[in-house]
């Protein structure tokens, strides 16, 4: 039986943006869906063209998933839980979460694929079957996975409505006193088309709040928390106001030595099981990588 996304059109843009912006397909996911007549506005067939009105009906029919070329791999998995319509895995700083240019194997994509065989969502494609949600490279800590469309479209839902909790443990640099928010819109970069930054042109709304844990000479320890999930949000938002992430060679003042990569850990995640209505919540402990880094700064 083949999947269906609906929404009501809230802001009058371009079709692909707005099926973007309203679910978990890139533009040009939805690009291929409108040409191939798999989106309808009020009941019509939409196409590229179309802009529609605020208050329209979007229909997208989503086909069934095609077999996937990527390869299954014999990769160690740490899985904090697991049932017939997901699970949580607790991913290493250093692996990718999916294939992509350069990376088309060792991947958690590639692991999940040998651990669940067939059984995972296809929504997101033949590139990124599970995938609900993203982290960094060389980001280390808990997300969640979905084995079947049914789990990820709840659970996407969750993510869009904000009520998905995800809390982060990082260090930045210098020294930050107070908690505070930082609301700024976040979208690609115009030159450097790798990088995000905060821009009013062609963004979206971004939320981020932090606590501060402890104060170090040179560094601060946080407690983060998301009310959105932008592409690298809080790498972004640090740098902004001046406290980018200790290690983000990225959008950071280069990495000290005793630190390989970003010290960001998505510490806790929580969520409503698409399934039971039960509300779940899992911790990961803080990374040698990490209690390391604290312990060489403690001095």
């Amino acid at each position: 039986m083949m999947n269906k996304l609906e929404f009501t059109v809230e802001t009058s843009l371009r079709l692909d943006k707005l099926i973007s912006d309203n679910t978990e397909l890139s533009r040009s996911a939805a690009a291929r869906l409108i040409e191939d007549g798999a989106v309808l506005i009020d009941g019509k067939t939409a196409a590229k063209k179309d802009i529609p009105r605020i208050g329209s009906a979007v229909e997208i029919m989503l086909p069934e998933p095609r077999a996937c070329d990527i390869l299954p791999e014999n990769i160690s998995l740490e899985i904090v839980y697991e049932d017939d319509d997901l699970l949580v895995v607790n991913k290493p700083k250093g692996m990718v979460v999916h294939p992509a240019a350069g990376h088309y194997s060792g991947t958690l994509v590639n692991a999940l694929m040998f651990h669940c065989g067939e059984r995972l969502s296809g929504i997101n494609g033949e590139i990124r079957p599970g995938i609900v949600h993203r982290i960094d490279k060389d980001t280390s800590g808990l997300l969640m996975v979905a084995k079947n469309d049914f789990a990820h479209l709840k659970l996407s839902e969750q993510i869009k409505e904000h009520s998905f909790t995800r809390r982060y443990s990082t260090v930045v640099c210098g020294c930050i006193r107070e908690n505070g928010t930082v609301n700024a819109p976040i979208g690609r970069h115009k030159t450097d088309r790798k990088r995000m930054c905060v821009t009013l042109e062609n963004s979206r709304e971004a939320v981020t709040h932090y606590t501060v844990v402890r104060n170090f000479a040179a560094y601060t320890q946080l407690d983060v928390s998301l009310e959105t999930g932008r592409t690298h949000q809080i790498r972004v938002h640090m740098a902004y106001i001046g406290h980018p992430v200790a290690g983000d060679e990225v959008y950071g003042n280069g990495k000290p030595k005793s630190l390989c990569g970003q010290c960001l850990h998505a510490r806790k995640i929580g969520f409503v099981h698409p399934r039971t209505g039960e509300y779940m919540e899992f911790e990961s402990e803080l990374p040698e990588y990490f209690t390391g880094f604290l312990k060489s700064i403690d001095r």
